[in-house]
């Protein structure tokens, strides 16, 4: 029941922090909560602003197939592309095994990987690193490499990242955002925000030439600290690539639901 708990629970972090997130990008952004389905969709260039995710509980054969039906019209009726989130441990057992088979009928393709994690970690020590400086985001330019690394590190166009984040003045203000600066260059960052009572770490990037150095793991126990240090919270959630997964358990996250990414069919 726990772990299911904690499925949830990641399901529903995605949900508020993206509807906070694609709104700071467009107060026209399509944030419908319908009956199974949350959608999340700025309509822009960057491409996790514009996500849809699933929210049933225990879904079954036949009700996962008329979601993901229903999450492709969605996608197609959009301008830009952006990904739909299933969480696994949402659906029971027959539903995920014919899971892939369905999201093919559906016309969807399958895109990555990812793992929610979650847990109560803080407080933490002042993190240090000793080829880093912490900076926290407050100014467009920061706020422009901040957008510049996600780029880099997803394999994005740099356009695209900062078509999500530039001009925010919630990245700016509210979000606890830092970049990692090796010789005053960005090589890496990380940001929390809050969101119903838990820290939700987002976009967490390195620059490819500089992985595997610990640099990423840093920077984000740097976000984990100014935020439970302004914000008193103690739990903190986070949906983790591959890449990251090995990475936040250190920091004391554990894994909840693995998460399928799934784009139209091109």
């Amino acid at each position: 029941m726990t772990d299911l708990v904690d499925s949830i629970e990641s399901m529903e972090q995605l949900a508020a922090g993206w509807r906070a997130m694609v709104l700071d990008r467009d107060a026209d952004a399509d944030v419908r909560d319908l009956p199974g389905i949350a959608v999340r969709w700025a309509d822009c260039r960057f491409a996790f602003w514009n996500c849809i995710t699933l929210t049933d509980v225990g879904t079954d054969t036949r009700l996962v197939e008329q979601r993901l039906g229903q999450a492709t019209d969605i996608m197609r009726s959009k301008k830009h592309p952006g990904f739909l989130w299933v969480f696994e441990d949402l659906l029971d057992d027959e539903a995920r095994a014919v899971l892939t088979a369905a999201a093919e009928r559906a016309g969807l393709a399958y895109a990555f990987p990812g793992t929610g994690m979650a847990g109560d970690v803080l407080p933490l020590p002042e993190p240090v690193h000793p080829d880093l400086t912490f900076v926290r985001v407050t100014t467009d330019e920061q706020l422009q490499a901040y957008a510049d690394l996600n780029s880099r590190a997803y394999g994005f166009p740099l356009e695209d990242g900062r078509d999500g984040l530039g001009g925010s003045t919630v990245w700016k203000k509210q979000v606890h955002a830092y970049l990692g600066m090796r010789n005053d260059v960005p090589v890496t960052c990380a940001a929390t925000v809050e969101t119903n009572g838990r820290l939700f770490v987002v976009l967490v990037a390195t620059d490819p030439e500089w992985e595997r150095r610990g640099y990423g793991e840093a920077v984000t126990r740097k976000a984990l600290y100014e935020g439970a240090r302004a914000t008193g919270l103690t739990r903190a959630t986070l949906h983790a690539t591959v890449a990251g997964a090995p990475v936040y358990p250190r920091i004391g996250l554990k894994p909840n639901s693995p998460i399928h990414f799934y784009s139209l069919k091109s």
